[in-house]
Formats: structure tokens, sequence, C-alpha cells
């Protein structure tokens, strides 16, 4: 039994100390009520740059299926996230995007066809919202919801996008992350204003992910990618988008692009750190989606 004991907390302490990077389970107080404060006084300043660390800017069309979602919380502040559509009436984001330990929201404004946030594009309310039953604030486990609106027509602006399948862990692969979100954690309110920002990602194994994030955050339906170049999600990214890549000849070809992922955490420390960035695997909820759709 002694021996037991000793091998017990001997791995706990192993795991403990690979895992000791932590995410941030308040997502609205922390990022998202910011993001929209700053985000909003941006785009009234006019001045021109992007999101996301390491981020260029995306034209309009280039993520056709990107919607911004401004969020009305019960507390009556604004946050922020994104999301993705998926049909005339169906769109995916993340489960703390709705509700949070801290924070519910009782409305999204969906903003389609708009490199903006704040105006233009097509703007559809909605509190139809359904959160994976799931879905565990605390680790942000089964971190995915989907949202109703009324029907969108489809145009060269507004365009669903398609969903993984199948059990590939995408490994080495190149993919894309679309978001509102900071270009660095010390971006300040009145600097820049907010284009719709892109940034390339390599996904990583989840045991390599392991090594940064404890077990807890990091299931077979979380998917990773690779903070060690520098380019990450970043604060406000939070339910948008990440959609496949192919590389060759050194150079990203984007041919028919599908959804893999949808942006769940990051550390709590930053995003600037060189580490990993954590999704919800959507081949993991592809069947709980087209039950839906």
């Amino acid at each position: 039994m002694k021996r037991i004991t000793v091998i017990l907390v001997f791995l706990l302490t192993f795991l403990t100390a690979r895992g000791a990077e932590q995410i941030s389970t308040d997502y609205h107080a922390l990022y998202g009520i910011p993001e929209a404060h700053r985000i909003r006084d941006l785009e009234r300043s006019s001045f021109p740059g992007f999101r996301l660390i390491g981020a260029v800017a995306a034209n309009l069309g280039d993520y056709p299926y990107f919607a911004g979602l401004l969020i009305k919380l019960t507390s009556g502040s604004t946050s922020v996230c994104g999301s993705s559509l998926l049909s005339h009436t169906r769109l995916v984001t993340a489960a703390h995007c709705w509700r949070t330990e801290q924070h519910q929201a009782q409305l999204f404004t969906v903003v389609l066809a708009s490199t903006r946030l704040y105006s233009g594009g097509t703007r559809i309310p909605t509190s139809s919202v359904e959160v994976h039953a799931s879905y565990v604030p605390s680790s942000l486990s089964y971190d995915i919801a989907l949202i109703t609106i009324s029907r969108v027509e489809f145009s060269s602006y507004i365009q669903p996008i398609a969903l993984a399948s199948g059990d590939q862990d995408y490994v080495g692969t190149w993919a894309k992350a679309a978001g509102f979100g900071k270009t660095s954690d010390s971006q300040q309110y009145i600097t820049r204003s907010s284009y719709l920002g892109q940034v390339t990602l390599q996904v990583i194994s989840n045991a390599v992910c392991l090594q940064t994030y404890a077990p807890r955050f990091v299931l077979p339906t979380t998917l990773c990618t690779s903070g060690a170049d520098g380019p990450s999600t970043c604060a406000g990214d939070s339910g948008g988008p990440l959609v496949l890549a192919a590389k060759g000849n050194d150079t990203l070809v984007w041919a028919i692009q599908f959804q893999i992922g949808i942006t769940s955490f990051g550390s709590v420390r930053g995003c600037e750190l060189g580490l990993p960035s954590g999704f919800s695997r959507i081949s993991a909820f592809r069947s709980w989606i087209q039950n839906r759709l």
C-alpha cells in the first residue's frame, strides 16, 4: 500500500507540474466585455489595424461563413465572440460565449458579411441558443453551442462552412483562425480599428498539448495548435472558426475549406508566451451538430 501511495503521489505531482498552465473560465469579465468596449472605440476612431497574435487583415468575403457576435449579458454589459454559419438558420460557437460560471447571455446579435463588429453587414438578433448538455464551465469541456437565427440568404459574402468528419487528428497540418480579438496582450483601447483578422496555425497532438495544460482541459474532444512561433488566438476570438489549409511548395494552399475547430481557450497569462491554443474539435461533435441542422 505504501508503494502504491508513493506512486500515486508521484503521478499526481507529475501531472500537476506538467499541466501547470491555467486557463481562464471567466471569459466575459476578463476578455469579452473589455474587448467589446475596445472594439467599439476603435471602430469609432477609424484607424486601420489587425487582430489576433501575428495576424493580417481579412478582406470582406475571405471568410463568408464567419459571423461576429455582439453579446448582451443579463448584467447589462456587452461582450464579444465569433461564430460560424452552417446553414440558412444555424451557426456554431463556443458554449462559454453564451454561459460561464459568472455570466449569462440573454441576446446575441449575429453579424454576417462585415469586417467590422458594430456597423455594416447583415445583423440578426437571436436568443435561441442550445448549449451542449455535457458542457462544464469550470473546465470548458464540451465547449460548443448551436445558434438559431431567422433565415439568411446566401451571397458572395455569406456562405456556410463544411464540417470536418472522420477520426483524423490533423496533427502537423495548417489551419487558419479568424476573429476580432486583440493582436497583443498589451494592446490598448484606442490604437487600431476592428477589422477582422486571420492567423495561420499548426495543429499539434493532444499529447503535446498536455505538456502545457492539465488533463481536465485537454480531452479527446479538444484540438490544439502550436504557439511556438508566436501566432495565436487571443482575447475576443472565442467561438470563431479554425479551418483547414493545405501546405505545398512552402506556401499555404486554400482550396475547399472546412472547419476543424472552435476557438475555446488559451493560457490565462496571455497570448504571447508561445503556448498552445485550445479548440473544440469539430469532428467529435459532428453528429451532435448534424442532428440539429
